[in-house]
């Protein structure tokens, strides 16, 4: 099992570059980088989490939070909130929301995650709406 002080999520970052450094080959131009880059992260993750499955472990909202931000307390504890809620959301609607956040278009979440635009549209709407409703219990 992992330890808890996030040391998978450099494995786990070490693979995917790995994956997009072995792919770049395959790499067909027939969506932009970003998009590619994208989606060879989400096929990473998905294996390397099955792989490791036995282990039971996933990395914690806290674990993430403190490996991505550093800033300060009030800031922070707004961050993990909003992780947090978002982390209770499926996983394509996580996906599709923290692809939104990173500012993807409806267009490039929908290829990234496979997808209609309208799809991706409408599952993003329902997810605002379930954040807002899970925020104010």
């Amino acid at each position: 099992m992992y330890s808890t002080d996030a040391s998978y999520l450099k494995d786990l970052y070490q693979e995917i570059l790995i994956n997009i450094w072995n792919g770049l080959d395959s790499f067909r131009s027939e969506s932009k980088v970003s998009t590619w880059i994208y989606r060879v992260a989400i096929n990473t993750c998905v294996a390397f989490i099955r792989k490791h499955s036995k282990e039971q472990h996933a990395a914690s909202v806290d674990e993430i939070a403190d490996v991505t931000f550093a800033d300060d307390g009030s800031r922070m504890a707004n961050l993990r909130e909003m992780y947090r809620l978002i982390n209770g959301l499926g996983k394509i609607d996580k996906a599709i929301v923290l692809l939104w956040l990173d500012e993807h278009s409806y267009d490039e979440i929908a290829e990234i995650v496979g997808l209609s635009k309208a799809n991706v549209a409408s599952r993003l709407y329902r997810a605002k709406q379930k954040l807002v409703d899970d925020s104010n219990r």
